[in-house]
């Protein structure tokens, strides 16, 4: 059955239901634990006051820190915007009124001017949603408010085009209230570029990445062929091309934004569908040519609702919202060639799952968040460290087992092989 998405109360209701069908899958599927290949550290637990449910992408601004936004708590529940420290000391930038916007589903972007932007999926006159900048002191202004004919419920984040205006999608909206594209001036002037139709995709919960063509290449979570969500190209101007139509047993409801890689192409997830319908890893090239890289199952992770990054080592990491062997999402690594690592399985008390995807630091670490799970059982901010070592048994062998000193020295083949087998 296809979901229509209505209103703030669609991001609880899916995210229950992947929740839910997660935990219920792993009863079927959980079996012998997978070895941890990364350190986590919970860097902070929101406490409802200062934050609670962060759904988002973390960014790291121009000054070192990282800059993101809960869904809800904070002095109204309506959400906030935060800052933390690489460490984990969190300032509470923003809180949000109703009025000037409530509900930040999306991370933010550091414009070229400093400041950052972002979108709130409910709140303003209408209720539909914002744009707004903040700047790194806290200071919010509200840039547009949605009314309905130019769209609402604006759930992906923005991105910075090479003209200087930012670009977004909203769930709804729009003329047939399948979504829209939009463009953006950083003063606030709005134009609405395209308006789905369902064939040709709809409702996009994802933001836009634009890329070395200067289009601008997204998903839409239905619609399309087969109903089942799709990939599209934009230019600038609102001319929009449909890539490719997901069919299900290629992957289903795409929700996040995709990464251009290094190789030209793009690479994404679908949160279901696929081989084992926990859904899957995709590289698609420009012109729409796609491949299945990966189908996720519940030991491995299930359900990704974020994209990929891809980090400095080229391979591309990425979360689950479920399954591994604490059944509340991972972290995982994957190459361009499919071939996957699930570095961390989260348990609750460190954080459970994480709807955002990751952003690798400066230092080299890569920091996420949590929607659930913590101290306080709303949500966390956390670093993951990616251990060193060999991750098959072949590199333990001739000797190769003397060439590792991270994440500690082995005392011979066997007890290489012991950590390849079980993380420790």
């Amino acid at each position: 059955m296809k979901r229509i998405p209505s209103k703030t109360t669609s991001s609880i209701l899916i995210r229950s239901m992947i929740v839910f069908a997660v935990q219920i899958a792993g009863a079927a599927f959980l079996l012998s634990p997978q070895p941890t290949r990364a350190n986590s550290v919970p860097l902070y637990s929101f406490n409802d006051s200062d934050g609670a449910n962060p759904e988002a992408w973390l960014v790291q601004g121009s000054d070192g820190n990282f800059y993101g936004t809960t869904y809800r708590g904070g002095a109204s529940n309506f959400g906030t915007v935060f800052k933390i420290t690489s460490s984990g000391s969190l300032t509470t930038l923003y809180n949000f009124s109703g009025s000037d916007g409530a509900n930040p589903f999306a991370g933010l972007v550091q414009g070229s001017d400093g400041n950052f932007y972002g979108t709130t999926v409910d709140g303003g006159p209408s209720g539909v949603g914002t744009v707004f900048k903040i700047t790194s002191g806290g200071s919010l202004t509200t840039l547009y408010n949605f009314s309905g004919s130019d769209g609402e419920f604006p759930y992906g984040g923005l991105v910075q085009g090479s003209d200087g205006n930012f670009y977004g999608t909203t769930l709804r909206g729009g003329a047939s209230n399948f979504g829209t594209v939009f463009k953006i001036t950083p003063s606030g002037s709005l134009t609405s570029l395209y308006s789905f139709s369902y064939s040709d995709g709809a409702f996009p919960y994802a933001g836009l990445v634009q890329g070395s063509d200067g289009s601008f290449y997204g998903t839409t979570s239905q619609g399309g062929a087969s109903g089942y969500g799709t990939v599209l190209k934009i230019t600038a101007g609102g001319s929009l091309t449909t890539l490719y139509s997901f069919s299900f047993s290629d992957g289903a409801s795409p929700y996040d934004a995709l990464v251009q890689s290094s190789d030209g192409n793009f690479y994404g997830t679908t949160n279901t569908g696929g081989a084992n319908n926990g859904g899957t890893a995709f590289k698609i090239t420009s012109v729409g040519s796609l491949a299945t890289l990966y189908s996720f199952g519940f030991t491995d992770g299930s359900n990704p609702w974020a994209g990929l990054v891809q980090a400095s080592d080229g391979n591309f990491y990425g979360t689950t919202v479920g399954g591994g062997t604490g059944s509340a999402g991972t972290v995982f690594k994957i190459t361009s060639g499919g071939s996957l690592t699930m570095l961390f399985s989260f348990s609750g008390s460190d954080g459970a799952n994480p709807f955002a995807g990751l952003v690798q630091g400066n230092d080299g670490n890569f920091y996420g968040t949590t929607v659930a799970g913590g101290a306080y059982t709303q949500g966390t901010v956390f670093k993951i460290t990616v251990m060193a070592g060999p991750t098959n048994k072949d590199q333990c062998k001739n000797g190769g087992w003397q060439t590792f000193t991270s994440p500690r020295t082995f005392k011979n083949q066997g007890d290489c092989i012991q950590f390849v087998n079980t993380g420790k």
